[in-house]
C-alpha cells in the first residue's frame, strides 16, 4: 500500500485553504494547519480551527515573521501547500511565500511544494495589462525562487473559481445571479473554465503524490465547464425558466470604466478583461510542461456548471 504524504496547509482557514484541509483529510493524509500564535479576537477563525481539528487536522503554530517556526513546521511534513490570498480585493500576500521557500530549502525534507496559484497560469500572462499583471508577476517571482532552490513542486492552474464567476453570471462585482438582467462582456462568446472550489481542492490533493505532476503545472479543465458567458447565462435562464434582459459593454468601454476604479478593483477588472474579452484561459494547448487534472483523475466526479448554479435558485425562494 502506498504511504500517504503528510501535508501542511498554509492559509488553512481561508476560502480555498479550508477546502484543501478537508480534501486532504478525506484522502487519508495526516494533515497540519499552520496558524499564527496571535489570533486575537477572530472568533470565526478560532471556531473553524476547532472544527477542522475535530475532523482530524493537527494545528501547528508558526508565522512568516518567525523563520525558525516555519522551518520546524515544514520539518513535520512531506508536502507543503500554500493557499494564502492573492486576490487584491481581499488581501495580497503572494511574496510572503519567499519566506516559506527559504524555510523549505533549509528544512531539506519536503518532497513537494504547491505555492499559492490556483487561478490563471502566470507563465502565460507575460503580456497582461497593468495593474492586474502584479498578481502574475509576483507568482513568477515565487516560481523563480522555488526553481532556483531546486524544490520539487507542482503548480495548479484552476482557472475561474465558480463562486466568484458563476454566482455573478461572470459580471465583475456580482456574486449572486440576477433573475432580471445581465450585462454581457463584449459579445459574451469567449470561452472560460469554471471549477467548483471543492473540486479544485480534491484535484490538488490527488496531485501531491503523483509522479506525473512532479515539477509540472496541473490545469483543471472539466470538459463540461468550458463555457462562454453567454452559455452560462443560458444555463441560468433554463434553471429559472425565464429569459434575462441583456445589455453589453464593449472592450473599450470596459477599460474606460476600469480606469475610474481604485487600485484593488482595477487589478480584479484586468483579470476579467483577459478572461472574458481575450479568452486567455481556453485559447491554448497545454503542451509538455503541463498535465490536465480531469484526464489524470477521471474517477473524480466533478461538479458541472449547471449543478453548481442550482444552489442559487434556493436563495430566491
Amino acid at each position: 500500500m502506498t504511504i500517504k504524504s503528510r501535508v501542511l496547509v498554509v492559509g488553512g482557514t481561508g476560502y480555498l485553504g479550508k477546502r484543501l484541509v478537508r480534501a486532504s483529510l478525506a484522502q487519508g493524509h495526516e494533515t497540519y494547519i499552520l496558524h499564527r500564535p496571535e489570533i486575537g479576537v477572530d472568533i470565526e477563525k478560532v471556531q473553524l480551527l476547532l472544527e477542522l481539528k475535530q475532523q482530524g487536522a493537527q494545528l501547528v503554530t508558526g508565522s512568516f515573521e518567525d523563520h525558525r517556526s516555519l522551518v520546524e513546521a515544514v520539518k513535520l511534513v512531506d508536502v507543503v501547500i500554500c493557499a494564502i490570498s492573492g486576490v487584491h480585493i481581499r488581501s495580497h500576500h503572494i511574496l510572503l511565500q519567499l519566506k516559506l521557500v527559504d524555510a523549505i530549502k533549509e528544512a531539506g525534507n519536503v518532497k513537494r511544494f504547491l505555492p499559492s496559484e490556483f487561478g490563471t497560469d502566470p507563465a502565460r500572462m507575460e503580456n497582461a495589462m497593468e495593474p492586474g499583471r502584479v498578481t502574475f508577476d509576483d507568482k513568477m517571482v515565487v516560481r523563480k525562487a522555488i526553481e532556483e532552490a531546486r524544490i520539487p513542486h507542482t503548480y495548479v492552474s484552476a482557472n475561474c473559481f465558480a463562486g466568484y464567476f458563476l454566482g455573478g453570471l461572470c459580471q465583475p462585482g456580482h456574486i449572486l445571479p440576477s433573475r432580471d438582467s445581465v450585462m454581457l462582456l463584449g459579445d459574451g462568446n469567449q470561452k472560460a473554465i469554471y471549477v467548483d472550489e471543492d473540486d479544485i481542492a480534491m484535484y490538488t490533493i490527488r496531485s501531491i503524490d503523483d509522479p506525473r505532476t512532479l515539477n509540472k503545472t496541473v490545469y483543471i479543465r472539466p470538459p463540461q465547464n468550458i463555457l462562454s458567458q453567454g452559455e452560462v447565462v443560458k444555463i441560468w435562464e433554463k434553471l429559472i425558466g425565464k429569459e434575462l434582459k441583456k445589455s453589453s459593454i464593449s472592450a473599450e468601454d470596459f477599460l474606460a470604466l476600469m480606469k475610474g476604479q481604485d487600485y484593488a478593483e482595477q487589478v480584479g477588472l484586468v483579470h476579467y478583461y483577459h478572461v472574458c474579452y481575450e479568452g486567455c484561459l481556453a485559447n491554448f494547448e497545454i503542451g509538455e510542461g503541463g498535465v490536465e487534472a480531469c484526464e489524470l483523475y477521471p474517477d473524480v466526479n466533478y461538479t458541472t456548471v449547471e449543478q453548481y448554479m442550482k444552489r442559487y435558485i434556493y436563495f430566491y425562494l
